[in-house]
């Protein structure tokens, strides 16, 4: 486990703003190429007030990708929450996951794409979080396929890994000011699982 270090709030300036920067620093320029010094002064802080918080950039990284997972994993819950139509849930969890990755916060974009910057004990943490973000997903495409509406001789570890592999390579390419919104993408991709997977016959 990663050790930080806690001083009172006053000098740590906002929490939030600070793991905002970092987060979109190291989307930017990437973790290796951006140093805490950059991250302080984008938050207007003297570097030793960030130290007091942050006794490495590794800290800082690990407490975003914590942060990362905690917004991704809401908002996929809340999406599945509302409503009760199980094909109408998969379409809004889908949407939900890409809100999260390409709008709501660059937290999760690191989370995908800087990981392997963690040393060995901040990496098995962070796997760990993500596994369990990646747990969510198989619970529901496993209730997806006991209860009929996705094939049932679809391999659920599979259609998962692959799945979620192509809603996490969409932050890679995707242009908010380029030809294709993210609704429409949301859209081909629940299309896809439409015309794949998902059982229109109403049988098992």
């Amino acid at each position: 486990m990663v050790n930080r270090q806690m001083t009172p709030a006053s000098k740590l300036g906002d929490q939030g703003d600070v793991l905002s920067n970092a987060a979109r620093l190291f989307r930017e320029k990437g973790f290796e190429r951006t140093s805490l010094k950059e991250i302080a002064e984008a938050c207007n802080m003297l570097p030793g007030s960030l130290y007091y918080r942050y006794n490495s950039k590794e800290a800082l990284l690990v407490e975003l990708m914590r942060r990362g997972v905690d917004l991704v994993t809401a908002e996929v819950e809340s999406a599945y929450a509302s409503s009760d139509d199980p094909v109408e849930r998969l379409r809004l969890c889908i949407k939900a996951h890409l809100r999260a990755l390409l709008v709501d916060s660059d937290a999760v974009y690191v989370l995908l794409f800087e990981w392997r910057a963690l040393g060995p004990e901040a990496r098995e943490e962070i796997i760990e979080l993500r596994d369990q973000y990646e747990s969510l997903w198989a619970e529901i495409l496993e209730t997806m396929i006991e209860q009929g509406v996705i094939r049932k001789n679809v391999d659920g570890r599979l259609l998962r890994l692959i799945g979620l592999g192509a809603l996490n390579w969409v932050a890679t390419w995707f242009d908010p000011n380029g030809a294709h919104s993210l609704d429409a993408i949301g859209d081909l991709i629940w299309q896809i699982a439409m015309d794949g997977v998902i059982n229109k016959g109403g049988q098992a």
